[in-house]
């Protein structure tokens, strides 16, 4: 836990605050360091290997009996750990131009480095339990088979078809296609009317579709009832996730977005077992240890916030201490709180492709401006929100369509809002400085406005 100082004496300033966050989500980050160990030995242990992106698909992939590498996971992690630059060095020198979606060029170099086997070398120094001079990037195994499930972005629907080709067009692919939410029908809305109804059973067919394609290539029976055990216990995670969350309308608030971005990748690919659900058992019950003993995420919360865009991954930490600093309390976001298995009520554990189809629409980028207005202005009135911050992802445009829409939006309700550049995982987009004028410029019309 980060230690908290306060000044003493009369008249002096007191030193700026770091995030008191939750000490339980780092037992996500071993789970996830693991997983990551586990799957570098696939091909030593004989396995078959799927690349994907988009969607939590991985239940389908368990029960399969196939292992996984979910693309924009592993460009999250190795932004988080400052290791990214080899994989886009070797993307941009393959081609592939910065402004490029920075998770497809982070694991499109992956790619490159994974096929020519590369040996160069970088210092780690500083970071625990990743061997010294290892280029994370190029540990990756070689994929057998690509299967594409992305929604609510071109891009992502193009990436595996690129990496497909770098692997010289040789393995077998297979595309899940998830239609846009638009909204424009008069009974269309939030989980919703007739475009819902339909669209869901469409993207249910076709994962019984991907589910005989995986029968074809690995010769083997689909596990149904290994899948319903998984979907057992993601329900169970999801559902413990969504009670912690709530517990977060207290004032102050005992944990933040910070902590829910340190909880994404758990719940976002990791298998579905009892180790999950312990996982978010523990969160939850740290929190409410936290609302018991009067323990806050702030010492002094005095403005509550809203974040909207996906994460930054090279400056989580950075972004928590400096909101901190300035007793604001990033309370919830569109990326943490409308993402991942977060309507668990969809799944029905005996048969649950229908509710996984429904949640994989659930993309945050998959609305239109009305259906996500919906969800994050109703999230700002559950919390308390005072302003929403707007991260606008410099290489993921899907990411920023609608926030303009979404802004105009929360300021006809008496919020304040702004926007920074930056990006999810090219920390060049990022400028510190912006961010820090912007922030304050918000705070200071927020204390007029309430002096009013």
């Amino acid at each position: 836990m980060s230690v908290i100082t306060e000044a003493t004496k009369p008249g002096q300033a007191r030193t700026a605050p770091n995030a008191n966050r939750l000490v339980s989500t780092r037992a996500g980050g071993k789970l996830v360091k693991d997983y990551w160990d586990n799957l570098f030995t696939a091909r030593d242990r004989g396995a078959t290997v799927v690349w994907y992106n988009g969607a939590a698909i991985n239940p389908i992939l368990q029960a399969a009996g196939v292992e996984w590498c979910h693309g924009e996971a592993f460009g999250a992690r190795l932004a988080a750990m400052h290791l990214e630059q080899p994989a886009q060095l070797a993307g941009e020198a393959y081609g592939y131009i910065n402004e490029l979606c920075s998770y497809a060029r982070t694991t499109l170099g992956c790619a490159l480095l994974t096929k020519q086997e590369a040996t160069a070398k970088i210092e780690m120094d500083g970071l625990p339990g990743v061997p010294d001079k290892e280029v994370l990037a190029s540990r990756l195994p070689p994929p057998d088979l690509f299967v594409n499930a992305y929604a609510g972005c071109s891009t992502g629907q193009q990436w595996d078809e690129v990496s497909y080709r770098v692997f010289d067009k040789e393995l077998p692919f297979f595309k899940v296609s998830y239609p846009l939410l638009w909204g424009n029908r008069p009974d269309a809305g939030y989980l919703r009317g007739e475009e819902w109804d339909n669209a869901s059973k469409f993207v249910a067919s076709q994962l019984h579709g991907l589910i005989e394609f995986l029968e074809h290539q690995t010769g083997n029976r689909f596990d149904w009832e290994g899948l319903r055990e998984s979907m057992h216990y993601i329900k169970r995670a999801a559902q413990l996730r969504i009670e912690a969350l709530e517990l977060c309308k207290a004032r102050p608030t005992p944990a933040v977005f910070w902590d829910w971005v340190a909880s994404i990748a758990p719940i976002n690919f990791l298998p579905g077992n009892q180790a999950l659900v312990d996982y978010f058992a523990a969160v939850k019950a740290e929190i409410e240890d936290r609302l018991r003993d009067g323990v806050s995420s702030l010492p002094n919360e005095r403005y509550r916030l809203a974040f909207d865009g996906i994460m930054n991954w090279n400056k989580v930490g950075w972004l928590a201490n400096k909101f901190a600093e300035h007793d604001a309390a990033v309370v919830c976001g569109r990326y943490t709180h409308n993402s991942f298995w977060h309507e668990p009520q969809l799944i029905d554990e005996d048969d649950p492709i229908l509710g996984m189809a429904q949640h994989y629409l659930l993309c945050p980028f998959n609305h239109s401006a009305r259906n996500l207005a919906e969800q994050v202005l109703r999230d700002c009135e559950t919390y308390g929100i005072d302003g929403i911050v707007f991260h606008a992802t410099r290489t993921c445009r899907s990411a920023t369509n609608g926030q303009l829409l979404l802004a105009k939006m929360a300021q006809a309700r008496g919020m304040q809002t702004m926007f920074f550049e930056g990006d999810v995982a090219d920390e060049s987009f990022y400028k510190d400085e912006v961010l820090q004028n912007r922030l304050e410029a918000m705070l200071e019309t927020i204390d007029v406005q309430r002096g009013r």
